[in-house]
């Protein structure tokens, strides 16, 4: 049930970003050039969403900044969110709170 619920919340979320005008989307080699040129980031976490795209987490190498992409199977990649503060955690144990 928790995973139905993340994955709609995700479907939702993506389509709203999409319907912004100032979402950023472009082919993968591209999109993944420019966090690098412009704020030293790259993937530090993959992931495979139910609808089959590609969602990976990027940070820069001292965690200043982050940006969450997914990449639709036959389609572009888009930047869903970005922030700035970024730092790894190690995983929780199950039932373990953060």
């Amino acid at each position: 049930m928790q995973r139905l619920a993340f994955s709609a919340a995700l479907a939702t979320a993506l389509a709203a970003a999409q319907a912004q005008a100032d979402m950023t989307c472009g082919a993968r080699n591209d999109v993944l050039a420019k966090l690098a040129e412009q704020y030293k980031e790259a993937p530090v976490g993959v992931g495979v969403a139910s609808n089959g795209g590609v969602i990976e987490l990027l940070a820069s190498d001292k965690g200043i900044t982050w940006t969450l992409i997914i990449t639709a199977p036959n389609g572009p990649t888009c930047i869903l969110a970005a922030g700035e503060d970024w730092e790894a955690s190690k995983p929780l144990a199950l039932g373990q709170g953060i």
